[in-house]
């Protein structure tokens, strides 16, 4: 080992609420302090979704303006936006924070079901984000929920749409896409293209244990209350930052160091900030 460690915070998500852990920030101001607390604890990356005055998702571009611009005033964290927003949502509504120009973005390769919901992401959908990102510029974070998203992936290799190399997300666990068990990461991991990299989202209890796998394997961690608003079992976390920090203590003693914004943008090939 010995690679440096890219730590993402994914804070908010769309589905958790205060109901869930009353530390959930929700307001851009909150979601900016949450963030940068988490960077101080060691993440490098922050995942955003944003929420409207009453509490729930939304992928209004102004609420992500106001939000990206809090978090670039306080810290250098990578800005990532969510184009899944909430299942239900349009592909304009999901894409049309896109024209803020974030460094990076999240392209969900492939439909799945979600729970007893359905995540739509048919090709045109694809395509059409995966188009866009390039046009303006936006490292795209392929989100996959199973091992077909792969291929979906290099399908937009072949289009011209993507270029690798790539980064991938495996977010494991959701009920309805793969399990979060240790031979589903090891068959994720060698199923990506030669260079490229990766991280990790175990949902609820998979987080951590997939987490160290990866840290392990030379792969890269996503914590936060998009995906467990528990610290251990029965237990809620105290915040994000308190997710992340842990991450950063484990990958010391791992002897891989929480990497910085600057060398996760040296990793990820991102080239500046837009």
């Amino acid at each position: 080992m010995g690679d440096k460690l890219i730590i993402t915070v994914a804070l908010t998500g769309a589905e958790a609420t205060r109901a869930d852990n009353p530390q959930l920030p929700v307001t851009p101001e909150e979601i900016a302090e949450a963030a940068c607390e988490a960077r101080e604890a060691g993440a490098a990356i922050v995942h955003l979704h944003v929420r409207d005055p009453h509490g729930n998702p939304t992928q209004d571009v102004e609420t992500f303006r106001r939000a990206m611009e809090l978090i670039r005033s306080r810290c250098d964290m990578i800005v990532q936006f969510s184009t899944g927003g909430a299942v239900g949502m349009t592909a304009a509504e999901r894409g049309a924070p896109l024209a803020l120009r974030p460094e990076m973005a999240t392209l969900t390769c492939g439909t799945v079901n979600f729970g007893r919901d359905v995540f739509m992401n048919p090709p045109e959908i694809m395509e059409s984000f995966a188009g866009e990102m390039a046009r303006l510029g936006i490292k795209p974070e392929i989100e996959a929920f199973e091992a077909g998203m792969i291929n979906n992936a290099m399908m937009l290799v072949k289009k011209g749409l993507l270029k690798e190399p790539l980064h991938f997300d495996f977010v494991m666990g959701v009920p309805g896409g793969i399990t979060g068990r240790p031979r589903d990461l090891l068959y994720l991991a060698e199923s990506i293209p030669a260079g490229s990299t990766w991280s990790v989202a175990g949902i609820g209890r998979f987080e951590l244990p997939l987490a160290v796998m990866a840290m392990v394997m030379g792969g890269h961690v996503r914590v936060g209350f998009e995906d467990n608003v528990y610290y251990s079992k029965g237990v809620l976390a105290e915040s994000n930052a308190q997710l992340v920090a842990r991450i950063a203590r484990l990958s010391r003693e791992l002897g891989r160091e929480a990497a910085t914004p600057a060398e996760a943008r040296r990793i990820l090939g991102i080239t500046g900030s837009n």
